[in-house]
């Protein structure tokens, strides 16, 4: 039998099951014509709204033209895995400013791996079906427009917050890709359910969505204590609250999250007492226990130096008291300028009150 001969609507409805038996909880497939997002993603990259994120342009076309990326692809099969951990009081935390908030994304292992691994079962499911074929798995790993292709394939919507939102499932899940060469059938977009509805936009809280599917990450605390390595913004500090790794406010208000279901996948789950964590406990870390607490997470990717930075505005918002005093006084002597700065920062927030 070719390639030919095969029936690829069958495949498709086998990759499907089989997804689901590797753990994802959708699959769907699409092709690769990402016209109708060229003009956005350049004008979003001409605003500079991406700010220090320079892998963002640095691939050319690759990033919205699959097939210039890995020569062939004419399909991308698109993934989601749910990754929202059970009982972590999400709103509790961020209430209780003493404690860090950690984005619940990153409670767990590093997504990336594990999902590349499972894309990577799936293809070589495909390949006892139909033979040797052309496929790349990604997760978050390269140049690729994820949500984009993930709307093509039918998992969702991208709503006002420029998350990926699911009827059924909110949007506490990763996504992840196959890029093929194989000819196979492709779903069908669904309709954008966002309607009226502005809840992620009025709760942000630094105001980084600017409009409807309008993100400017230099504002958006992900961005500010995730992906930049450089000094956060003063008038951004006192928003940041004790959001010290990502933030999922604009997750949180949404109607459709009403529908998540907490994740299986145990992996996902807590570790190392990160869900509630004290500041102040954090903050005594050395790089050593950072990188031993933080050993298969993706928290360990920013390094304990943006780390403490993150922490030291934290404790700059919690209430004053001296053991918090205290705390950032220890690090004052800091070998980072950047750790110092941020350190003398906090401690003029609490300036006002004697000890």
């Amino acid at each position: 039998m070719t390639k030919h001969d095969l029936n690829y609507q069958e495949i498709a409805s086998n990759i499907k099951e089989w997804g689901q038996t590797l753990g994802f909880q959708q699959v769907g497939i699409t092709d690769i014509d990402l016209s109708q997002y060229e003009e956005r993603f350049h004008v979003w990259l001409k605003q500079h709204f991406h700010g220090d994120m320079k892998y963002m342009e640095a691939h050319g076309t690759k990033r919205y033209r699959p097939a210039e990326l890995i020569p062939g692809t004419i399909r991308v099969i698109s993934a989601r895995m749910d990754y929202l951990p059970p009982n972590t009081d999400m709103a509790k935390v961020l209430r209780e400013p003493e404690k860090g908030y950690v984005s619940r994304y990153a409670l767990g292992r590093d997504y990336h791996t594990l999902i590349r691994k499972r894309l990577t079962k799936l293809a070589e499911k495909i390949s006892l079906l139909v033979g040797e074929f052309g496929y790349r798995a990604f997760a978050d790993s390269a140049p690729v427009l994820e949500k984009p292709l993930a709307e093509k394939a039918g998992l969702g919507w991208i709503g006002k917050h420029t998350n990926l939102l699911n009827r059924q499932a909110g949007s506490w899940f990763f996504l992840g890709e196959i890029y093929t060469n194989l000819p196979l059938p492709i779903d069908a977009p669904v309709k954008n359910h966002c309607g009226t509805c502005s809840a992620c936009i009025d709760v942000c809280p630094t105001q980084a969505i600017i409009g409807p599917y309008q993100l400017d990450a230099r504002r958006c605390i992900s961005y500010l204590t995730i992906e930049l390595r450089d000094t956060i913004p003063v008038e951004l500090r006192p928003l940041l609250g004790n959001r010290i790794y990502g933030c999922d406010d604009c997750q949180l208000v949404c109607p459709w999250n009403r529908f998540a279901k907490p994740t299986a996948e145990k992996e996902f789950h807590p570790r190392n007492r990160l869900a509630a964590p004290e500041l102040i406990e954090l903050f005594a870390w050395t790089e050593e226990e950072f990188l031993r607490y933080t050993e298969g997470s993706a928290i360990r990717r920013i390094g304990h130096e943006a780390w403490l930075r993150n922490i030291a505005v934290a404790l700059g918002n919690a209430p004053t008291q001296q053991s918090v005093v205290v705390a950032l006084k220890t690090k004052l002597q800091h070998s980072s300028a950047l750790v110092r700065e941020h350190v003398e920062w906090a401690l003029e927030q609490h300036l006002a009150h004697r000890f």
